[in-house]
C-alpha cells in the first residue's frame, strides 16, 4: 500500500470516535442541500445560492481557507450555454464555492490537485428530468448531488487533520446541470495555474453504494492511475471498476480537455436518476462515508507523490470545444426515451416513452430495449448517450429494439430537447 494511505489511515482510526459519527454528519450536510427548500438547487436561484453560502460556512468549518476573491467564484451563465435554448438561465449568476488547503511541504506547495463535485441540481424539473408527468415538482437531488458535495467537505475535513505535500483546492461547482458551466469556468480561471495542477478528482452522485461497487472513471488519463488505484482499493476492499478517458458528462471533462489527468468517482445510475424521487433517505450513509474515505486517500497519494502523473492525451469526442478546451457533453440529440435506470443486459429498457417526441412517432414504447442506434450498439445506458451525442439533430437514425420475444427496427428522425 501507498505510505500516504497508510499514514492517513492511521490517522482515521486515530480519530475512531470522530469517524464513527461521520456517515451521519454526512447525511446531515445531505438533507440539508436536498431539502425542499432550496428547490433543487438550479443554478442562478435562491436555493443554489443558500447551498453556495452553506457549503462555504462548512468549508470553513472543518479549516479550508477562501482564496483572495472570497469563497465564491461568481460568473454569469452565458447566452450560448448548452440549457439556455431549453430554459431561461441565460444572465443568471453562478457562484462555484472555493476553499484551499495549503501543502505543508515549500516546495511541492506550489502544485494542487483539484476535489470537486457540483451542488447545483435541476429546480422543479424541466426538460431535462427524466419524469415528465412531475413538472413542477422539487427535484431535491440528494445524490446528484448533495452526495458529491457532502463528500467533498468530509475529504476537506480528514484531508485538514494533516495537510498532503501539495496544496488542495476544494470546488464546489455549480451549473455542471448546464453544460458544465462551473467547473469550464474555473478552467478558465483556476486558483492555481493549471501547469501546476497534478490532477483533478470529481465525485459525481456517489451516494448509493449497492454491492459493494465503486466506478472510477479516468482511470486511463495516466499511467500511474491503474496502479495506484488497484494498491489502495486493497485496504479499501472494493469491487472496484477503474477505467476509462476523462470524457463524460461531468466536471471532470473540463479539467481533462485542459491536459489535466482526472479521476470521477462514481455509484452508477438508479431509477431516481434526474427524478423527483432522488431524496435523502435513499442514500447509503455508510456507504457514502466508505467512498469519501477511498478518494480520501487517493487525493492524500497524489498529493503527497514526488514525481508528476504521466498524462495520457486520448482523443476527444466531437462535442470538445476548440474555443474554451472544454468538453460540453450536453445531452446529445434528441430521442424522447425514459430509461429504465436499473440496468437491462443487453441493452437499456425503456420505463416509457415522452409524447409528441421522436421515440413516440416510430412506435417506441415502455418494456422496449433497444439494441443499437445507428452504427453504434448500445449495451447500456452509457453507451446509448454516447450514440445519441454522436448524431446531430435532423439525423435520420435505424433504431434496433427488442420487444418480447421478437427484435424489430424502427427509423426515427432525431430532434432538439422540446421537440
Amino acid at each position: 500500500m501507498h505510505p500516504t494511505a497508510l499514514a492517513l489511515l492511521a490517522a482515521l482510526g486515530l480519530a475512531a470516535p470522530l469517524a464513527a459519527q461521520a456517515p451521519s454528519r454526512l447525511l446531515e450536510d445531505v438533507k440539508y442541500l436536498s431539502d425542499d427548500a432550496l428547490e433543487g438547487r438550479m443554478t442562478g436561484s435562491p436555493g443554489a445560492d443558500s447551498a453556495a453560502a452553506f457549503v462555504a460556512r462548512r468549508f470553513e468549518a472543518v479549516g479550508l481557507t477562501p482564496p483572495a476573491g472570497g469563497w465564491l467564484q461568481e460568473f454569469v451563465v452565458p447566452p450560448d450555454a448548452p440549457a439556455a435554448p431549453h430554459l431561461a438561465v441565460a444572465g443568471l449568476e453562478g457562484r462555484n464555492v472555493i476553499g484551499i488547503l495549503p501543502g505543508r511541504d515549500r516546495e511541492l506547495a506550489r502544485e494542487a490537485v483539484v476535489v470537486g463535485a457540483h451542488y447545483d441540481h435541476l429546480g422543479r424539473g424541466g426538460p431535462f428530468a427524466l419524469d415528465p408527468d412531475s413538472a413542477g415538482a422539487v427535484h431535491n437531488g440528494a445524490d446528484d448531488n448533495a452526495s458529491g458535495t457532502a463528500a467533498l467537505i468530509e475529504i476537506a475535513r480528514v484531508l485538514a487533520l494533516r495537510p498532503p505535500a501539495r496544496t488542495v483546492v476544494f470546488v464546489a461547482f455549480t451549473g455542471e446541470e448546464l453544460g458544465l458551466l462551473g467547473s469550464a469556468y474555473y478552467v478558465r480561471h483556476p486558483v492555481v495555474p493549471l501547469p501546476r495542477t497534478v490532477a483533478m478528482v470529481n465525485l459525481d452522485m456517489v451516494g448509493r453504494l449497492r454491492s459493494n461497487r465503486l466506478i472510477v472513471y479516468g482511470a486511463a488519463t495516466a499511467k500511474e492511475l491503474p496502479a495506484l488505484l488497484d494498491s489502495l482499493d486493497r485496504a479499501a476492499g472494493f469491487d472496484l471498476k477503474a477505467e476509462g478517458d476523462g470524457y463524460g458528462p461531468s466536471d471532470q471533462s473540463s479539467f481533462y480537455a485542459a491536459k489535466r489527468p482526472v479521476l470521477h468517482f462514481f455509484t452508477d445510475l438508479h431509477e431516481d436518476y434526474h427524478r423527483a424521487t432522488d431524496d435523502w433517505p435513499k442514500i447509503n450513509a455508510d456507504g457514502l462515508k466508505r467512498v469519501a474515505d477511498f478518494a480520501g486517500v487517493v487525493v492524500a497519494a497524489l498529493a503527497d507523490r514526488r514525481r508528476p502523473l504521466t498524462f495520457v492525451d486520448l482523443p476527444a469526442p466531437h462535442t470538445a470545444s476548440a474555443d474554451s478546451h472544454v468538453v460540453i457533453p450536453g445531452y446529445g440529440a434528441y430521442l424522447g426515451t425514459i430509461p429504465d435506470m436499473t440496468g437491462t443486459p443487453g441493452g437499456v429498457r425503456l420505463s416509457g416513452v415522452r409524447a409528441g417526441s421522436p421515440a413516440a412517432r416510430v412506435g417506441l414504447r415502455t418494456a422496449d430495449i433497444i439494441m443499437r442506434i445507428g452504427d453504434r450498439d448500445v449495451p447500456d445506458l452509457q453507451a446509448m448517450a454516447d450514440a445519441l451525442r454522436a448524431h446531430q439533430p435532423g439525423d435520420v437514425v435505424d433504431i434496433v429494439v427488442r420487444r418480447g420475444d421478437s427484435t424489430t427496427t424502427v427509423r426515427a428522425t432525431l430532434g432538439t430537447r422540446g421537440s
